[in-house]
């Protein structure tokens, strides 16, 4: 079926707005939407969408053969902008669309379904399959029919066609993005790569490439189909199969450093030339192409022969054109049934070769050459063999996970404790997060100023020369011993023997508060900076702020009541405390790095259990628990499920990442924590405002918090001690930037207080109605009255009066607007506007208001410039040609018509017949050719010469040895003189209707402009400081500063130029 332009858009546009309806109604597709959906066949032969559609004017800039596609394309417009939030998001989508009309050619269902055919039949049923230019996926279509359980990742950069394809396959991975954007975790991860990649000399950047010691992958990013191949075989994994439909330019172009890179670390499988009108039904255009099959073969050593081929270009001796010399000895692998000698879509000489048979004919031939190159090439061995053990470690793994014994609550012993699992085992069918995982090494123990290099902070080592050293280091690490914990109620707890008697007397003296948990400790000597017991209660920065309010109004009240309570039984006071932190402390981490003798009887008072040996922390690499936000990326610190340990993150995908622990303890964990707590608050404060455009309060309130917190536990985040931690995570920067220096002190940014991602609307009354009307401007861009009411507390008609002669009212945008914008540009025109307006609404209720703008108008109107002020050249293209014609007609002595081109700005002379004026009285004679009047009058209305030249003798070969001939150039120029002056003398010489009517041509096209008058008088500036410059004799802001900055105010912007004085 040939390719019918309107009916392909039609689809398009119908695809188009049920992808809109999907994602405005939040839901998946019916079948009949989705047999909408896959009609859509993309931009590829659709170029109108590159002509202007915005308006019914527009169609009188598309060509003729266009016009029918006229209205569809308009409506695609007006679709796209009434689904778009703004025109920002209008112009993307519309920016994204034909940025694809160069690529966007949709291979035939027949050709796909026939790849996947054969793929299948030799046993490729592909586990996880890629495809990086997937369109509306065919190719995933067609795969997904024989391995309906393989892992698909796709990408689409079109916007629009992204969006499409993402509702046809809802359960698949399908990104909107380029193909450049996949993340390095997927390398070596895919088992099949299949596309009909785009192609042409687009540029690619990718830092890999850029960086690569290789001269062929650096080279590679010039052309995007090159680009494709090479990192499609990076995604496939050893033995895996990349397939790809490219154009002729991969195994044509006479560069070979990509190819030689391909076949280092590929086997060629099949390499067909496809016939050219292979996507003329889809797309309506011939284009060469080429289906070439790769294996990857990292132990590869050498090159096949028809892959040394693949390498070589030469010339055929049947056809002299250049072409690979793989194709030149096996002309049998070129799909087609005829072929001729014609060119290439650039113009060069090529072979074009067709096939009579269609989508299907060219599908049953390229069957019948896949099965056969296959057959003979593909090594299952290597293919399969690398699945087997992949999918056999992956079941060995899982299998380990499953048959660890989960750890009960009562005796723990110390091995069972190294082998606690810190996730839930997955079954052997469950997908993990990120695939592949990669084979870690365990017992390698990382710290966080390890990682970085650092040596200050860092815990000592175990061993050391120097004894003095050795105790310190051991006095540093000594904990409490860790209490029994039992079934029974258990005596009371005794006191260390160095307990400071004071602080024990202290302690005594006050009564147990139940709603102060910090009651039995002591601030001085256990200061929150431990974090020990938040830790343990699972407190969150708020609760913990409540309390110590609390804790301080209970101390508060105890000391204005001055009363003497007698110390309370220890016995008497942990008895209460165990029944109130219980809950919490069921919920909170069972371990933790120090914990006091104190507390720690307080845990889990009914079980029994033995003393645990010290935990060693899992430190191995480890899937994170959930799909990272989008503000962290590599090397960001977060903490793992549970906050049971912190980390950083490497290998992020929009579908997981890995999480590598760090082995902090203490202090060093307890700041890391609270700083990865106050980053993310303020990453989701940001992001929320600034995508919502609305302040959120309690999230700010949060910030605060933890703000608050870390500044009163470890200092001010660009402190010494701080920098440090916070520049070890990816995103510090930013966070350092939440403080300013002010007086020599760091202070909250703005963020604290207000939303700084867009312009926080301030109802404070204004003082006056100018001052009303600037921020009317400023919040809306227009005359706001129901806004200026508001701020001004007036009516309506008091600002009216106080504003009258500074606003007018324009009937033609149905508002009013300030007097610099209305008593601007063409105010002539709009003038001749707003008289029919009233001509055709002469009962309307603001006739007296459209009155007084059409007086101010008219009082604004330049003065006119009369016949006699105008200088008329001649060849002015404002001038009609009939005026023209009409004087050449008399000077000729014979009709002359003028036309003039404005897109070639080119004027075109003929004449009824050749006078005498024009063959002998304006004829001058060249040594080559005569130049006759019409000649010159060509000239004249170009205001040109004719370039004469003559000859003054002859080379060695006999050639003429020319030169310009000046005298006929000089006499040509006084004819030309004496055409463009006479047509003065004849303007002088019309009628005065004709004056008449020409001078009001030229004001009305050029004398009807009024440049705007910025009056910023009204302003004030409170605030301003002009002390400094009363040494100069400035006492107050200039007229032209104060109309500049109202100029600026209208504006939104501009640019403000003032002239210097010059000595």
């Amino acid at each position: 079926m040939a390719f019918n332009r309107k009916q392909k858009l039609r689809d398009n546009i119908e695809a188009i707005r049920t992808a809109f309806i999907l994602d405005r109604e939040n839901r998946t597709a019916t079948t009949e939407e989705r047999a909408i959906l896959q009609r859509y066949c993309g931009f590829g032969g659709l170029k109108c969408i590159l002509n202007p559609a915005k308006e019914l004017t527009d169609a009188v800039r598309w060509a003729k053969s266009d016009l029918e596609l006229f209205a569809p394309t308009v409506e695609l417009h007006r679709l796209i902008r009434e689904n778009s939030k703004d025109e920002t998001e209008y112009k993307r989508f519309v920016d994204s669309l034909k940025a694809s009309v160069l690529t966007a050619f949709y291979t035939p269902k027949e050709i796909t379904d026939t790849i996947a055919d054969v793929l299948a039949d030799y046993s490729v049923r592909p586990a996880r399959m890629l495809e990086p230019s997937a369109g509306v996926g065919v190719f995933v279509d067609s795969m997904l029919r024989h391995s309906p359980n393989a892992d698909v990742m796709a990408f689409e950069k079109d916007l629009l066609t992204g969006t499409i394809l993402r509702h046809l396959y809802p359960d698949q991975k399908m990104r909107t993005c380029g193909f450049e954007k996949i993340e390095r975790p997927f390398n070596n991860y895919f088992d099949l790569a299949v596309s009909n990649i785009p192609f042409g000399d687009i540029a690619v950047f990718d830092a890999e490439f850029q960086r690569s010691d290789s001269f062929g992958r650096r080279s590679a990013q010039k052309t995007i189909h090159n680009y494709f191949f090479l990192k499609g075989l990076d995604a496939v994994r050893d033995g895996g199969i990349v397939a790809f439909i490219t154009s002729q330019g991969v195994l044509n172009s006479t560069k070979t450093s990509v190819r030689n890179e391909l076949f280092s670390q590929a086997n060629l499988v099949s390499a067909i030339r496809l016939p050219n009108n292979l996507f003329t039904d889809n797309a309506g255009t011939e284009v060469g192409s080429d289906l070439i099959v790769l294996q990857k073969n990292l132990s590869k050593k050498e090159m096949s022969q028809d892959e040394r081929l693949m390498t070589v270009i030469q010339t055929d001796t049947k056809t002299a054109l250049t072409d690979n010399a793989y194709f030149i000895h096996h002309p049998e692998r070129i799909v087609h049934t005829m072929a001729k000698l014609d060119t290439d879509p650039y113009g060069k000489p090529a072979m074009v070769y067709l096939h009579e048979g269609k989508a299907a004919g060219i599908a049953g031939d390229l069957r019948r050459m896949l099965d056969e190159d296959f057959h003979y090439r593909l090594a299952m061995r290597l293919y399969s063999g690398s699945i087997r053990q992949a999918g056999t470690e992956e079941k060995v793994a899982v299998q380990n996970k499953v048959e660890r014994p989960a750890i009960k609550l009562e005796t723990v012993s110390s091995a069972q404790t190294v082998e606690t699992p810190t996730e839930k085992p997955q079954p052997a069918d469950e997908k993990p997060e990120i695939e592949p995982r990669p084979q870690y090494s365990a017992g390698v123990q990382l710290t966080l100023l390890d990682l970085w290099g650092m040596t200050e902070e860092v815990s000592q080592p175990k061993t050391s020369k120097k004894k003095k050293t050795v105790k310190k280091a051991v006095t540093a690490k000594s904990t409490p011993p860790k209490p029994k914990v039992t079934v029974t109620p258990t005596a009371p707890t005794a006191k260390p023997a160095m307990e400071n008697k004071e602080v024990k007397a202290e302690n005594t003296a006050k009564p147990a508060d139940p709603d102060d948990i910090y009651a039995t400790l002591d601030w001085d000597t256990n200061p929150p900076i431990n974090g020990f017991y938040e830790m343990m209660m699972g407190l969150t920065p708020e609760r913990r702020k409540e309390l110590r309010e609390l804790a301080r109004q209970h101390n508060e009240k105890q000391v204005a009541e001055k009363t003497e309570v007698k110390a309370v039984p220890e016995t008497s006071r942990e008895q209460p405390r165990q029944e109130e932190t219980q809950p919490e402390a069921v919920a909170a981490p069972a371990v933790t790095d120090t914990p006091s003798e104190a507390v720690g009887t307080f845990l889990f008072p009914d079980i029994e259990a033995e003393k645990p040996k010290e935990e060693v922390v899992d430190l191995s690499p480890r899937a994170y628990h959930r799909t990272p936000e989008m503000h962290l990326r590599e090397g960001s610190l977060v903490a793992d499920r549970g906050r049971h340990n912190i980390g950083y993150l490497k290998d992020i995908t929009p579908y997981g990442a890995t999480f590598q622990p760090l082995d902090l303890k203490g202090y060093q964990k307890e700041k890391a924590l609270l700083y990865v707590s106050l980053r993310d608050a303020y990453e989701r404060l940001y992001r929320y405002e600034s995508l919502r455009r609305e302040a959120n309060v309690p999230w700010r309130e949060h910030l605060n918090t933890c703000y608050d917190e870390f500044v009163m536990r470890y200092g001010n985040l660009n402190a010494k001690q701080n920098v440090k931690l916070v520049m070890m995570d990816a995103g510090g920067r930013d966070i350092l930037s939440l403080e300013r220096m002010e007086n020599g002190k760091f202070v909250k940014a703005d963020i604290f207080e207000h939303p700084v991602s867009f312009a926080v609307e301030s109802h404070a009354n204004v003082g006056s109605p100018e001052e009303a009307l600037s921020a009317s401007l400023n919040k809306y861009g227009t005359v706001n009255l129901d806004y200026m009411r508001e701020i001004t507390d007036s009516t309506a008609e008091d600002l009216l009066t106080a504003l009258q002669g500074r606003i007018y009212y324009n009937p033609l945008v149905t508002g009013y607007e300030i007097k610099d914008r209305f008593i601007a540009g063409n105010v002539i025109e709009k003038a001749e506007r707003i008289e029919a307006w009233m001509g055709d609404n002469p009962e309307n209720e603001r006739m007296p208001e459209v009155k007084q703008a059409l007086e101010a108008l008219k009082d604004a109107e330049p003065q006119r410039i009369a016949f006699e002020d105008l200088d008329f050249n001649f060849g002015e293209r404002w001038i009609p040609t009939g005026v023209y014609a009409a004087y050449m007609s008399r000077l000729f002595d014979t009709e002359v018509k003028i036309a003039y081109s404005a897109s070639m700005d080119e004027f075109s002379v003929v004449c009824g017949y050749r006078t005498m004026k024009i063959t002998d009285e304006f004829l001058v004679k060249g040594y080559y050719r005569n130049y006759d009047g019409m000649h010159l009058l060509k000239h004249a209305l170009h205001n040109t010469c004719p370039d004469m030249m003559k000859s003054i003798g002859k080379d060695e070969h006999g050639n003429d040895i020319k030169m310009r001939d000046s005298e006929g150039i000089q006499l040509a120029n006084a004819k030309i003189d004496e055409i463009r002056n006479g047509f003065s003398e004849w303007l002088e010489e019309q009628s005065p209707q004709f004056k008449e009517r020409l001078v009001t041509m030229y004001n009305r096209k050029f004398n009807c402009f009024v440049r705007p008058r910025y009056d910023g008088s009204h302003q004030t500036f409170p605030d301003l400081n002009l002390k400094g410059l009363a040494s100069r004799g400035i006492k107050s802001v200039y007229p032209s500063q104060m109309d500049c900055v109202w100029m600026l105010k209208q504006n939104g912007g501009g640019i403000c130029d003032h002239e210097v004085l010059r000595p």
